[in-house]
C-alpha cells in the first residue's frame, strides 16, 4: 500500500484572515461588550472578547491581541463593579459604578475607533491577567 503526499498547494490548519476581516473582529472584540452587556443586563459583556479570542487566536495576531486586551479590560470593569454594588450601602458604590459605566463606554469607542485605522490600542488602566 503506497501513501502518497497531499498536493503542495493544499493548507492544512486555520486560513489567516484577511486585513478587513481582521479590522472587523478587533473593533467587535471592543464593542461586543457593550452590545452583549447591554442584552444581559450588564453582567456577561466579557463573552464577546473571550468568543472572539477563543475561536479567531490562532488566524490573526491582531485580532488575537486586541481581542485579549478587550478581555483583560472587561475583567477589570467587572472587578470595578463589584467593588461598586459592595460599596453602595457608603454612597461610594454608585460613583464607582457610573465611573466604570462612563470610562468603559468612553474607551471602548476609543478602541474600536483606533483599531479600524488598523492600529493596536492598550487601555490605560487595566489588570493585564490574560496573557
Amino acid at each position: 500500500m503506497t501513501h502518497n503526499p497531499p498536493p503542495p498547494d493544499q493548507h492544512y490548519g486555520p486560513r489567516p484572515l484577511s486585513q478587513p476581516d481582521e479590522r472587523t473582529w478587533a473593533i467587535l472584540a471592543h464593542i461586543g461588550p457593550l452590545l452583549v452587556a447591554a442584552m444581559t443586563g450588564g453582567t456577561l459583556g466579557l463573552l464577546a472578547p473571550l468568543i472572539i479570542w477563543l475561536v479567531l487566536r490562532d488566524r490573526s495576531a491582531f485580532v488575537a491581541d486586541q481581542a485579549k486586551e478587550a478581555l483583560n479590560f472587561q475583567i477589570t470593569l467587572l472587578i470595578a463593579v463589584i467593588v461598586g454594588w459592595v460599596t453602595t450601602m457608603i454612597l461610594v458604590g454608585w460613583l464607582v459604578l457610573v465611573a466604570a459605566w462612563i470610562t468603559g463606554l468612553v474607551l471602548a469607542i476609543i478602541a474600536a475607533i483606533t483599531v479600524n485605522r488598523y492600529e493596536l490600542y492598550r487601555y490605560p488602566i487595566i489588570l493585564r491577567l490574560v496573557k
